[in-house]
Order: C-alpha cells, then structure tokens, then sequence
C-alpha cells in the first residue's frame, strides 16, 4: 500500500528495533520517523537509520515553554525566577510542564516562590510529579524497558559523589569488574539515563541522579567507591613521583576494588588528576559528610602532587577538612602530615603567621611518633616559613636538620629534597658558592631516566641562579632555561615562571618573555 507513495510514517515512543521493522513503509518516496527513550543501534545497522539526538533545552527554550503555557506577561514579569526554574529543571521539556502545571493552577503563586520550593534537592522530584505525569514516572517507566540488572548498577550510579564516572569508578560502585560495568555503562546510556560526554566518561542528568539515589542500593556503595579512589589515586602518585614514601597505610576496612586503573607514565597519571579532580573533591565532602573520616583525609592526602603542580588553587579549605578528620579519626601520624602540607600551602598563600602554627605542631607530632620523615619533611615547610619572615639563616638550619635526618634514614629522596631547600636558602641570603655547591651535590642523585621531578626542575634554577650570582653568565642561562623547559614538559607551571622570571634578570630575549607571560596566564587563569 506504501509503494509509490509520498508518505510520512511517525513510530512514536518505540520499545525497540524489532518492533519498529515490521511497520516500516517500503518504497523510496517514504520517510519514517521514529522516536524511543533508547537509541535503537540496531535500526542504523539494518535500515541505514540517521540517528537524530534530542538534547535538553537551553534556558531561554525553556523560559520560552513556561511561557507557552503561563503567557508571556506572567514569565516576563519575573525572567531571573524564570530562568532559574528553567536550570532547575535541567532543561528536561517534562520537567517544565509540570511546573508549568502547577502554576498554572495557581495563578496567585510567584514563579520565584515556585524556585524556592525546587531548590530544595529533598523535594524537587516530588514537586516534579502530577497525579501519573511527571519525571519519576518516566524513569521508571525507561528503567522497567531494561534488563533487571540494569536497576541495581542505577541505583548504585547514582551513590557517586561526583559528576563524571568511568568503568572503573561504576565498577567500584556495582561491586563489579570494569568490563561488566561498561557494558551496563552503554545500555543505560542507549537508554538515555546517562550521557557520554567524553570517550569513557559518563554522566546523569541531576534529575536522573536525584531519582537514582531514591532507590536502594548497598549501604558500602559509597565507601567501595571512596576506596576506589584511594586506591587509583595511590597509584597515581607512585606513577607521577616514583620513589616517593606512602602517604598513608589503608583503612582497617578497607575494600579492594576488583580492578584498579594502571597508570604507564607521569604524563598518565597527571592526565588522570587533571580529570578527576572535582570528582576527587567530591569524594572528600561526601566522606566527610558520611562521617567517613578515615577516608576523608586519605582521599586529600593522595592529592597531595596536585596540590604541589597548582599550590595557588586555594586548597587550605579542602586541607581544613581533612585535618579536622584526622582528630575526629585520632591518627596523629596522618594529622602530621595534614598539618604539614597545610602549613606549606598558607605559606605559598602569604598566611605565615598561622602556617608556623601549624608547622610547628607538624614538627612536635611527627618527632612524638617517631616518624622522621614526616619530621623532616615539616621542618623543610616550617623552613620556608621562617624565610619568608626573613630568617634565612633559621630556615638554613632548619633544612640543615632534614637533611640529617633523612640520611639517619637513609631516605636519599627526602634528603634530596631537603638539600633542595637548603639550597634556596643559601642562594636568597647570596651565599652563591654554598648555593651552587648543594645544588650541585642534589642533582647528582638518581633519579628515573626520562622523567621530570619537581625538586630537580628547581635545583637546576637554583644552581643556575647561582652561577648567575658568581658572574657565570652563559652557564647561569644554559642552566635556567633547561630548568624552565623541564617544567614546560611537565606542565608544572609554577616552576616555569620561577625559572623564567630568574632568566629574564640575565636575557631580555622576547621569546622568554613570551613564554613567561603564557606560564603566568596559565596559573592565573586556572580554576
């Protein structure tokens, strides 16, 4: 009957690819349309269908549809409150009928007020229901279209504390392998209740995240994912600085992931932090507010080369937390470390005064514990601090120390670093033979072949300061600019700037300027 004719098919909220085939008009003058709640891959594959993503609406759409239904004069008497109904409903067309709905039925309601009730994430998809109508009643709707395991990985999905999620973070939260967990990945997004934003990276809607975590789901989920974190973020440290101490041991309960993500080089490992990044904060308030504390400073402390990379984030709030957790959790050896590297970042942030509090209590707590590394490394922060009150011959000391006890150690990475500082010290005070000499005797540990570490970033522009200050002009520039291209490759943009902006006191060369201004547009600009 379709043959010959010029005729529009329209196959409306399709189940699947099976039922739509037998209803497909032949001929080549038909065209058929055909929506679903899923992608329907299998019609591309057979029919050569296009497919054709229908997005959620941008906010002025979405103001345009309340007004649609409440008439322009009530929305265009109140735009904000408008358009903030229209974010809260995150787009989603079902989502802005029903408010519409609703204050529709209420003609003396504000839309402001309508705002104020949905900002209330306890209460957001009940108001988003109407008698059978509504957002819950379509998720559900699309989850009872999906295979009976699919529910459980949802409701587990939504325990995430972050935004984006990856097989091996949905493994975690499934209690599954990262193969099955992909696999579930897929149907759920082919079904719309996830979005795909970047290869291997998955997220909800905030409406879909809302319900999902209205269903049960294991009461570990949220620690086996929090784990899961520790556990990758470990190995990102050990890949990003080898050689480097453990932060931590792991919590006395703690659970394996079936599969942890492995990192082959630095440049991996810092990819993966630049990623997760807000995930892993996340994390952090999410244990902290489970009154998960032994995972809350855990999860800070793996940051901790991310914190190094980008001191001047503003990372004091998110150390707080976890100082505050290691009280609450009584462990004075992660509390030591906390303070330590609390005490560095308010130092960087000009915040002496109260970081050599909490230097000082680093310093007492790691040597009442017996920990000399964590000593050593609180009296090479608590020396920075002296120096920038102007004590270099304190701070000099200070180092002097750490690097006795680091060698009683035999600790030749910490001592490195410790002569690192040391060296910074004597070179501030223009001590540039001593200077020169420490650096040199630092350099000259090992170190991996073709990789780039921060202190070794740094005491190539320390020694090359002070050939500088010696009047070793050429070998003062040879040296800063290897130390400002080491950290080019590394993305450390810090120690490019500080590198550079020692070069540029020897070499007015433009292309150094260039670079120097394009370093510190990265740093400032950095959210």
């Amino acid at each position: 009957m379709a043959a010959g004719r010029r005729l529009l098919v329209v196959l409306d909220n399709a189940r699947d690819s099976e039922q739509v085939r037998p209803l497909l008009p032949g001929g080549d003058r038909c065209v058929t349309v055909v929506t679903s709640r899923h992608r329907l891959p299998g019609l591309i594959v057979s029919d050569s269908a296009r497919p054709v993503a229908v997005d959620v609406l941008a906010p002025p759409d979405g103001t345009a549809l309340l007004a649609r239904v409440l008439g322009t004069r009530r929305v265009h008497a109140e735009p904000a409150a408008a358009l903030r109904l229209a974010e809260l409903c995150g787009g989603l067309p079902l989502a802005l009928r029903v408010v519409a709905a609703r204050l529709a039925g209420r003609p003396d309601w504000s839309l402001d007020s309508m705002a104020a009730e949905l900002s209330d994430r306890t209460r957001r998809l009940s108001l988003l229901d109407l008698e059978d109508t509504g957002v819950r009643a379509a998720l559900h709707l699309t989850l009872q279209q999906l295979p009976a395991h699919l529910s459980g990985v949802f409701a587990h999905l939504g325990r995430h504390p972050g935004t984006h999620v990856d097989r091996y973070a949905a493994a975690a939260l499934a209690d599954t392998d990262p193969v099955a967990a992909e696999s579930a990945l897929e149907q759920l997004a082919a079904a719309h209740l996830l979005t795909e934003t970047a290869p291997g990276r998955w997220v909800m809607h905030d409406l879909v995240r809302l319900y999902a975590r209205s269903l049960d789901a294991h009461p570990d989920t949220l620690k086996r994912v929090l784990d899961h974190y520790i556990a990758t973020a470990t190995g990102a440290v050990a890949a990003a600085e080898p050689g480097s101490e453990d932060c931590f041991p792991l919590p006395s309960d703690f659970l394996p992931p079936a599969a942890v993500r492995r990192f082959d080089d630095r440049s991996a490992a810092v990819a993966w932090y630049a990623a997760e990044r807000d995930n892993l904060t996340r994390a952090v308030a999410a244990a902290d507010a489970a009154l998960l504390h032994d995972r809350t400073w855990r999860i800070v402390m793996t940051m901790w080369p991310l914190i190094v990379w980008r001191v001047r984030d503003g990372w004091a709030p998110l150390l707080q937390t976890a100082l505050t957790a290691t009280r609450a959790d009584a462990d004075e050896h992660g509390e030591a470390r906390v303070l330590n590297v609390l005490g560095w970042v308010l130092t960087e942030e000009d915040r002496t005064p109260e970081a050599l509090v909490h230097l000082e209590a680093a310093s007492t707590l790691a040597a009442r514990a017996g920990d000399a590394f964590a000593e050593a490394n609180a009296l090479i922060v608590l020396a920075m601090a002296q120096a920038s009150l102007g004590g270099l011959e304190e701070a000099a000391h200070s180092c002097d120390r750490a690097v006795g006890l680091a060698r009683r150690i035999g600790d030749r990475r910490m001592e490195r670093l410790a002569a690192q500082h040391l060296a910074r010290h004597q070179a501030d005070a223009g001590h540039w033979q001593q200077a020169l000499a420490t650096a040199t005797h630092a350099l000259a540990f090992d170190r991996r072949p073709g990789t780039t570490d921060i202190p070794h970033v740094l005491l190539l522009a320390i020694k090359g300061e002070a050939l500088l200050g010696l009047g070793r002009r050429a070998e003062g520039i040879t040296q800063l600019d290897l130390a400002a291209r080491e950290a080019e490759s590394a993305g450390y943009d810090d120690g490019v700037v500080r590198a550079l902006t020692a070069l540029l006191r020897a070499s007015a060369n433009p292309d150094v300027r260039a670079r120097y201004d394009a370093a510190l547009a990265r740093l400032t600009t950095r959210t």
